[in-house]
């Protein structure tokens, strides 16, 4: 008997064991939770209206509109893939309707670029074929050191130039940076982003709600009027502007002013892949 039971209870011990899994503390931790959000998509999700991952395709995933691609690849991105620029290459696309008919705007993008030393270098521009500038360009300036570099941006608003101050960033060549730029129809103010803190503000007096002009078309990786051909009608190539020899991922466009807490969760979010 005592033979028996002994087989028994070993027999159930193996069985038992068999149905185990291995302890994973990671299934364990509480989910990544950053401002009360888990991933990217859950940040004002009902105004973003349009959104390239890079991820292989150039389609804004929004409005299904996809790109035309002039000497670009695909490399590895801040979030799986992204968009790989070179010197004489950009992507043209149709501009998204969403985009043409913005009053206010929040514009997010991640970039990885060397030493800015061959020319201003536009990362997006919302073309506006009767003008020389876009409707929407950001952009680093011209030159840069080591150790530092220069953001600005332009908007058109109904024929007026909205320009944006230069804007120095702290060791932004070589690695992934978030950059946004905002602005809000009720306060007629510009405010820009460097990796989810502000840097910058600027407030134009009665500027009111957006009105883009001629905006059917808009470019990644350079400003409009350095396209062949020009998607400007008064301006070809410059020798001072250049073209984005790094790389541009996750640009994201909403119909609002995000709040800054919005931006840094964004940031936060997409720098951990989420």
């Amino acid at each position: 008997m005592k033979t028996r039971y002994f087989l028994l209870m070993a027999a159930a011990t193996l069985g038992l064991s068999s149905c185990q899994k291995d302890f994973d503390p990671a299934s364990y931790a509480p989910p990544l939770n950053i401002g009360g959000y888990t991933s990217a998509k859950q940040i004002a999700p009902s105004n973003l209206v349009a959104y390239w991952a890079f991820d292989g395709s150039l389609i804004d995933s929004v409005s299904n509109i996809g790109g035309v691609n002039t000497g670009t690849s695909f490399t590895v991105g801040v979030k799986k893939q992204s968009l790989q620029g070179a010197l004489d290459s950009y992507v043209i696309s149709n501009t998204p309707p969403a985009v043409q008919n913005l009053k206010s705007f929040t514009l997010t993008c991640w970039e990885k670029m060397p030493l800015n030393d061959k020319g201003m270098v536009g990362l997006i521009d919302v073309a506006n074929s009767a003008k020389d500038w876009g409707n929407l360009l950001l952009f680093f300036e011209n030159g840069g050191a080591s150790d530092k570099g220069v953001l600005k941006f332009h908007v058109n608003n109904n024929g007026a130039d909205n320009w944006g101050d230069n804007t120095t960033v702290t060791n932004p060549w070589g690695q992934w940076n978030q950059i946004a730029l905002s602005y809000d129809e009720v306060t007629s103010t510009y405010t820009l982003y460097f990796n989810g803190s502000k840097i910058g503000s600027k407030v134009i007096a009665g500027n009111g709600p957006l009105m883009f002009q001629n905006a059917q078309k808009m470019v990644f990786g350079a400003a409009q009027f350095q396209t062949t051909p020009s998607l400007s009608n008064t301006m070809g190539k410059q020798s001072w502007a250049s073209y984005l020899v790094g790389q541009l991922d996750e640009v994201r466009i909403y119909n609002k002013a995000l709040s800054i807490a919005e931006i840094s969760s964004l940031a936060k979010l997409e720098g951990r892949g989420k």
